[in-house]
């Protein structure tokens, strides 16, 4: 592999963030609202499924 250097390794690195297409604030508002709701749909979900199994766990460990 070819040695770069310092300055080279530099310019190369401004070369290639140069190429990066940024979000819009737009776009980075709504996905984070978008992360927000799926997070929350989550919890919701894992919290009804445990209520569950903790129900059904203590209907049959109250017939012994």
């Amino acid at each position: 592999m070819a040695k770069t250097n310092p300055l080279q390794f530099i310019q190369q690195v401004r070369t290639e963030v140069g190429k990066v297409v940024w979000p819009s604030r737009r776009e980075v508002v709504l996905t984070t609202i978008m992360v927000f709701i799926m997070a929350a749909l989550t919890a919701t979900f894992f919290s009804l499924v445990d209520l569950g199994i903790r129900s059904g766990l203590k209907a049959v460990l109250g017939m012994f």
